[in-house]
């Protein structure tokens, strides 16, 4: 299929934001009023798990956070598409189904996007021919948040329509869905819409799951948008958190359900896989009586890279128990590295540093309106004063007399201190000290204003002797104050997201969706057998950015360097054992 190779999308850019944030408000309210899951059930009232149980091993993928930039959204399509691949003298085959983890697109879901960002890489990646394997791999997807933002028709169009993507082919018809494996293992994958309760019809489908097909020595990996254990840790009050709680106990353990509760009891949620944030990181759960919880975000698909550095070493999750950090990717210290990049924040997005340099323009133009009563400007005022010289007093009187009586200028003013306070990260570890780095951030962003109106009204008007109403210091002031004003107004933001982000341990999306990171990316090949399921987490530091098409623009195929890959760490081994004659998890 024919489609453009996309750039990483660039979250700084003021329409960007814009359009995104009207569809984010338009997906909540439409998920208040038509909820596509109670539909998708409407429709679809039958309760079929998708069944590999018949085979003694198996092999499945699990990958999210994709459809970002083509090189790394390509680079890893490419490898996921190979029949095997070798890491570490190991050699890993491709799944026989892949699981899409949520947000398998951005910025937002319109079916121009979707054909861009995924299915076109995913179709040049892996071509579905006229003779293609007619056991070619299959591949289900939950929604993420970025999915939602059309109230998820694109998503149920192209998953839930037995569609191929490239030669994957899809099989669910709802946006949730269980998958019976080998061994009495299920996999069982869950959407939790925008932060949203888990709809009746979804609890009703896995209930019956839980009830009819669960034994007493079933084993289950859970499959979800977002990593709750993560967010409970940042902010006590995220609700994602008890929502997963409610669904493990009430709905896979059957609590206060006294037709499955007893036969329940003992299974075991032995992973919780989910992305979201766009890293890899394991916590380790242990229960008292040893059994072992891996809760693993794997979010390295193709969108840009979030920090590790903000992760806590210790978490108490879902069931009160504690968790420890056992592997990240990238590494902390790597973290802290590219987390340094927000001091170049203005190379990054230029289209930022012009909005900023604007507004300031455009309030100092407003503030030329307002007179002296000597009938001067407060450019000509600013002009006089020598701040090198104990001019502080004038200068701040300067400013005052000309905003009284300015309700425009006060009004940009007043609007640019409360967006970048709006913007302040209040809900992550520091409380009280995030509200006063967003005061003193906003401060210095109005004092860069006015420090810089005087410097070009002295310039301009004292050392250069321009008149101020001549054409030449007018678009010498306008030059000025929107390049050199916008450079430190987002050096400003730069030091800010930095501060945030390395001592704050905040802002973890806003200071790393900066600088569009396409390395350290990631995905899970999974292996099922009779004694252990093991989940072998593949990492890319760097990805492929040299892709030609040496195909046709209808059908596109593309060489590039070779994809260079690693296990990020050993194999993670969760082993069974065989106890009266059934299976039973010993983690």
């Amino acid at each position: 299929m024919k489609f453009e190779k996309k750039p990483m999308v660039n979250w700084y850019d003021p329409k960007q934001l814009a359009f995104t944030g009207m569809k984010t408000v338009l997906s909540s309210v439409f998920g208040n009023f038509a909820d596509r899951r109670e539909m998708q059930a409407a429709l679809d009232q039958e309760v079929n798990p998708f069944d590999y149980s018949d085979k003694n091993e198996m092999w499945f993928d699990f990958v999210s956070d994709l459809g970002d930039g083509f090189n790394p959204t390509y680079t890893l399509a490419h490898t996921l598409a190979q029949p095997s691949i070798e890491a570490e003298g190991k050699t890993l085959k491709r799944g026989e189904f892949l699981v899409m983890g949520g947000d398998e697109i951005y910025p937002t879901p319109e079916t121009i996007e979707y054909d861009n960002r995924l299915r076109g890489p995913y179709y040049a990646a892996f071509p579905k021919t006229k003779d293609s394997d007619e056991h070619r791999p299959d591949v289900y997807a939950i929604p993420g948040n970025h999915d939602w933002y059309d109230g998820l028709t694109n998503f149920l169009r192209l998953f839930t329509q037995e569609r191929s993507l490239g030669n994957w082919q899809t099989r669910q018809t709802r946006s949730y869905f269980a998958i019976k494996l080998p061994h009495d293992y299920w996999l069982i994958a869950i959407d939790v819409q925008l932060n949203a309760d888990i709809d009746y019809p979804q609890i009703c489908y896995f209930k019956e799951i839980a009830q009819k097909h669960f034994t007493s020595y079933t084993k289950v990996i859970l499959v979800t948008a977002e990593p709750a254990w993560v967010y409970k840790s940042f902010d006590p009050k995220n609700t994602s958190y008890d929502r997963i709680k409610f669904f493990i106990e009430r709905v896979l353990f059957g609590k206060g359900e006294s037709n499955y509760e007893d036969k329940n009891k003992s299974i075991s949620v032995t992973a919780i896989l989910t992305g979201d944030l766009h890293h890899y990181a394991r916590y380790e759960e242990i229960h008292p009586d040893n059994r072992v919880r891996q809760l693993i975000t794997a979010g390295g698909g193709g969108a840009f890279m979030h920090p590790t550095n903000t992760l806590l070493d210790e978490i108490e999750t879902l069931d009160g128990k504690k968790a420890h950090l056992k592997e990240v990717f990238p590494s902390k210290a790597d973290s802290v590295r590219l987390s340094l990049l927000n001091l170049i924040f203005p190379y990054f997005s230029v289209t930022m540093l012009l909005f900023f340099g604007t507004l300031h323009a455009f309030t100092s133009w407003i503030l030329q309106t307002k007179r002296y009563a000597s009938g001067d400007t407060i450019m000509v005022r600013l002009s006089e004063i020598d701040l090198f010289d104990g001019g502080f007093g004038a200068f701040f009187s300067a400013i005052t007399e000309s905003l009284s009586h300015n309700p425009g200028a006060i009004f940009l003013n007043v609007l640019l201190f409360i967006g970048l306070m709006v913007f302040t990260d209040i809900k992550s570890y520091n409380g009280k000290l995030n509200y006063l780095a967003g005061f003193v951030h906003a401060i210095l962003h109005l004092v860069n204003l006015y420090v810089l109106l005087w410097l070009f009204s002295r310039i301009n008007l004292f050392e250069l002797g321009l008149a101020l109403d001549s054409s030449g210091q007018v678009i010498l002031f306008v030059v000025e104050m929107i390049l050199v004003g916008g450079v430190i107004s987002g050096v400003l933001f730069g030091i800010y997201l930095t501060f945030s982000v390395l001592v704050l341990k905040n802002h973890i999306t806003e200071a790393s969706s900066s600088y569009r990171w396409e390395g350290y990316k990631n995905f899970l090949r999974i292996h099922l057998d009779k004694d252990a399921l093991t989940i072998y987490p593949i990492g890319f530091k760097t990805v492929v950015s040299d892709w030609k098409n040496i195909g046709s623009d209808e059908s596109p195929k593309f060489k590039g360097s070779p994809a260079k890959f690693s296990i990020i760490e050993p194999p993670i081994v969760i082993k069974h054992e065989i106890k009266h004659d059934e299976e039973r998890i010993t983690l």
